[in-house]
């Protein structure tokens, strides 16, 4: 920017907004490093193999946080296979196939509403309905279903925001080459929001790993090591997560030690998620790139461009 065709008051102006605006980002980056940096520097020290590897055990004497990761990931694995057929096909259809764009109005605000419903809210329809209505009591998978349920609107609105950022002339021009509807999705408009899906993504697992008011609530307290062996057995499956067990330690037993190292492994799991969810979505935009079929023209076209000319 030229500040000499400026008046000095402007110019002033210029000069404090930008300074507001370091000043912002100064102490917003602050503030980040502050707290991992701390939370790294409490919770460090007190992780080992031991804790990582072992159940809680008054028998033994040991303290270990691995039925705790197990839980977890067992949570977010379900929650993300069901979230996201659904969200994106539902943010497909909303952008793509619907014709009553009112509807698609009073879809889109209720998705809205619902993205910043407070998570006990949703704790209370988890315990009400999969809990108590489907008899599903307090399990891995009540909650599971509660998390897909409270995650389901993010997914739906992030989705739906990246399609239609997508230019109407990518579309027009496959539907013009002939492409059909389904085909054009597939091929052209999902590959060109990939990006907006994988954030929609990551913030899904930020919310599944962070959450704790709704699984304290559905999928129980038990620090035990649960069966994954079977269908049933998951199905019956019920056990604190890493969030859970967190709040077990900090505030019952006031163990801080083993709450700080439980925080700084779900600060790590969340960044190798987001990492995982990034680099998949790269690979994904790649592979569709480069293994996108050549489109072949119907043979009526075929037909006319091979006509002679008069």
């Amino acid at each position: 920017m030229n500040h000499s065709s400026l008046s000095p008051r402007r110019k002033a102006y210029a000069i404090a907004a930008r300074l507001l605006l370091y000043c912002s980002a100064a102490v917003t980056c602050g503030l980040l490093v502050f707290l991992i940096g701390y939370i790294c520097y409490r919770g460090i020290p007190g992780i080992t193999w031991e804790l990582l590897s072992t159940a809680e055990s008054v028998l033994h004497g040991t303290v270990g946080i691995l039925p705790a990761l197990q839980n977890t990931l067992f949570v977010i694995f379900v929650t993300l296979l069901i979230v996201l057929p659904l969200g994106v096909g539902a943010a497909v259809y909303l952008t793509e196939f619907a014709r009553n764009r009112r509807l698609v109005s009073v879809i889109e605000f209720a998705t809205e509403t619902l993205a910043g419903i407070p998570s006990i809210l949703y704790a209370l329809v988890g315990v009400i309905v999969f809990c108590t209505a489907l008899h599903l009591q307090k399990t891995l998978v009540a909650g599971s279903l509660t998390l897909v349920v409270m995650t389901l609107p993010t997914v739906i609105r992030s989705t739906q925001e990246s399609l239609k950022t997508v230019p109407q002339s990518y579309r027009e021009g496959a539907l013009g080459l002939g492409s059909g509807k389904w085909h054009m999705i597939r091929t052209v408009v999902l590959p060109s929001s990939i990006d907006g899906i994988v954030t929609g993504c990551i913030l899904a697992v930020g919310r599944v790993v962070g959450e704790s008011a709704v699984l304290m609530y559905t999928v129980g307290l038990s620090t035990a090591m649960q069966d994954f062996s079977s269908l049933t057995n998951m199905m019956k499956s019920s056990g604190a997560t890493l969030t859970v067990a967190l709040y077990i330690y900090a505030k019952e037993r006031a163990d801080f030690g083993i709450a700080f190292s439980i925080a700084t492994i779900l600060l790590a799991l969340t960044v190798l998620i987001n990492l995982a969810a990034a680099w998949a979505g790269r690979k994904l935009k790649r592979s569709c790139v480069l293994c996108r079929k050549p489109f072949s023209p119907p043979a009526i076209w075929t037909s006319i461009t091979a006509r002679p000319a008069p």
